[in-house]
């Protein structure tokens, strides 16, 4: 077989790719036992680049060398080597794909298209992982702050961070909204944010919210010395949304939010490399899980909330974590945050923000777990404090110095009465086994 014949074959060895040209995309396939996976897998491949289900003229040897994804690896789990057990209903596969970064560029709708793509209705295959060449990462700006922005921005050089989502979720108005977030702002909280649930509602719209929140911003910092970020809900249809953004960084905005996997992955991106929308850019996770909950359909969690907000420009992401209120396997969760801030290529660390029912009793768990460059976040935990949203931030922030401090939280409790209370109502509110 000729050279070219062979490079036209959606086959090769994991040593005859040029992982500088090609991203590898991990799979699980799950089957019948009577399906043969390993004698199917090229037809994936196939379908994911060049071809279809029949041979087409136009599909020559020239066009399949350059352009037809290759399988590198099927490997069944167990690693049957002699037999197959006659009983055996279901076969394992981890199944490895290298797609043509020309195919692709470096855009994330067209990465979407061909990794996951129409084998994502073939059946139970999901996406594990994805390595990208760093001719493709080069092509994004990724965050434009990052950890190390956000923390100059806030001279919060090294503890973590606190966020407060405003609760309720919606339904209140500006005015409303306004003392909601100026007790947060005093009781300690770095960041507020928008819940999700809240945008351009015809009864609080983004105009009024940011230039009476913003007011408030500045008149807490002349009291305590600290800024907060306010990052105002902008999510809308296209173009509103770019709008919406443009004119709550005119009003004086100094950062925003976006429900991210809602509105796409290139509106999170143009807004982060717009130069008229010069502020960190939360990015909210709603919608994530129908894209990772199921075990054997969809994207892996750490690309959907990790490495792929991180290169559309998120500068911190809000995440579940395994202790509060969500389903989170911890090293699901782990996994997130190092796809958020370990190093890739040049692209800058994006804040990991834990969230989900966060209370204080499990801040040493998430701190732990992360370290210190990290967002706790918290709405309930802070408004609905006995004794009031102030009480409620300053608890955190009191279990986040005893935590740096090496202090038990008991301990630290008998000193700060907003502690206390905090630890007394919620020792461990959805029975996730926190120990004080």
């Amino acid at each position: 077989m000729q050279r070219v014949e062979l490079e036209s074959l959606p086959l090769a060895l994991p040593d005859g790719v040029d992982y500088d040209e090609y991203l590898i995309g991990t799979y699980l396939a799950s089957f019948p036992a009577s399906v043969p996976i390993p004698s199917l897998a090229p037809a994936l491949a196939v379908e994911q680049s060049t071809g279809t289900w029949v041979a087409v003229p136009g599909e020559t040897p020239e066009v399949r060398a350059r352009h037809v994804a290759k399988v590198i690896g099927v490997y069944e789990v167990p690693d049957l080597e002699y037999t197959v057990p006659p009983k055996l209903e279901t076969r394992n596969y981890i199944i490895q794909m290298a797609f043509p970064q020309v195919n692709i560029g470096s855009q994330i709708p067209m990465l979407l298209t061909t990794i996951v793509g129409n084998i994502s209705m073939g059946g139970r295959i999901k996406v594990l992982d994805v390595r990208f060449p760093k001719k493709f990462v080069d092509g994004f700006q990724g965050p434009r702050f990052g950890i190390e922005g956000v923390r100059e921005i806030l001279s919060v050089p090294d503890r973590p961070l606190l966020n407060n989502m405003i609760k309720p979720c919606t339904g209140y108005t500006p005015e409303v909204g306004v003392e909601l977030f100026r007790q947060a702002a005093l009781g300690g909280c770095d960041i507020i944010k928008d819940d999700e649930l809240i945008a351009n509602a015809s009864f609080n719209q983004i105009q009024a919210r940011v230039k009476l929140y913003m007011e408030a911003e500045r008149q807490v910092y002349e009291e305590t010395g600290e800024h907060t970020l306010y990052t105002v809900n902008v999510s809308d249809e296209i173009p509103q949304v770019f709008e919406n953004a443009r004119r709550a960084v005119e009003l004086g905005c100094n950062a925003i939010m976006v429900n991210y996997l809602a509105v796409g992955f290139p509106v999170l991106r143009a807004l982060a490399e717009d130069s008229a929308i010069n502020v960190p850019i939360l990015a909210h996770m709603d919608v994530a899980g129908a894209y990772y909950m199921s075990p054997y359909h969809g994207v892996s969690s750490h690309l959907i909330l990790g490495k792929l907000p991180r290169l559309a420009g998120a500068d911190i992401v809000v995440f579940p974590a395994p202790y509060g209120k969500a389903p989170v396997i911890k090293d699901k969760f782990v996994n997130v945050a190092r796809n958020l801030s370990f190093p890739f290529y040049e692209i800058k660390a994006t804040f990991p923000m834990a969230s989900g029912g966060i209370t204080p009793s499990m801040v040493p768990k998430v701190m732990g777990d992360l370290g210190n460059d990290i967002v706790i976040g918290s709405g309930g935990g802070i408004h609905a404090h006995p004794d009031g949203p102030v009480a409620g931030g300053k608890a955190f922030r009191q279990a986040i110095e005893a935590t740096m401090e090496g202090v038990p939280l008991k301990e630290a409790a008998e000193k700060h009465p907003e502690l206390a209370a905090s630890l007394e109502t919620w020792a461990d509110p959805f029975g996730k086994g926190i120990s004080l």
